[in-house]
């Protein structure tokens, strides 16, 4: 790779980054296009991965420190918790920024959810009083969900994406790259750590 392709995908990175965390932007590949465009290159040009995309957002909130950045994280991991027991009679894992640590103001709880049908999810959540909204199904593919549910679970903003259930044996894929996901017991442990370093530090 040319010294000003390297420099080119880390500034799309850096701008990228700065879209996630600033205007709430959700999806990697339009977070992409968009600072493409900012910074006057065309999409054709070689563009950086989505862990590219992810070291960049951790370097931007190191050097722009949110003060409720810990706080938030620590609530949305705790609503994962809740809503993956909620969801207990399907297999569940976190994925996504609240997962990875890289979660912003804009960010949703991510979870994959896998079932026989999308429908007895939903009906599901119906029965326990949620009343999920539908939204569009983006790309089709063996790894494409389903559908997408979303919801709020105390006032914390949660976003469903249901498979089938051979997808979570195959597992998913986003750039070329597993995507990472955890289970309710690895997510537990995730914020039992967290209690532990805040207590060292008390």
């Amino acid at each position: 790779m040319s010294a000003r392709t390297s420099n080119l995908r880390r500034n799309i990175a850096a701008v990228a980054a700065r879209l996630i965390a600033e205007e709430g932007i959700a999806d990697f590949a339009l977070a992409k296009r968009k600072a493409a465009r900012q910074l006057g290159v065309g999409e054709n040009e070689a563009m950086p991965t989505n862990g590219e995309i992810e070291e960049a957002l951790r370097t931007h909130q190191i050097l722009f420190h949110d003060d409720d950045h810990d706080d938030r994280l620590r609530a949305m991991r705790e609503t994962a918790v809740d809503v993956m027991r909620l969801l207990s009679p399907f297999r569940t894992y976190l994925t996504g920024m609240a997962l990875d640590g890289t979660a912003s103001a804009f960010s949703e709880v991510e979870l994959e959810v896998y079932a026989d049908s999308a429908k007895d999810v939903e009906i599901y959540l119906l029965g326990e009083g949620l009343e999920p909204e539908h939204r569009e199904v983006r790309r089709n593919g063996p790894d494409s969900p389903e559908a997408i549910l979303a919801f709020e679970y105390d006032e914390v903003p949660v976003k469903l994406r249901v498979f089938d259930p051979v997808v979570e044996r195959s597992g998913r894929r986003s750039g070329g790259k597993p995507v990472e996901r955890a289970r309710i017991e690895a997510v537990q442990a995730l914020l039992a750590a967290e209690t532990t370093d805040n207590s060292d530090l008390e």
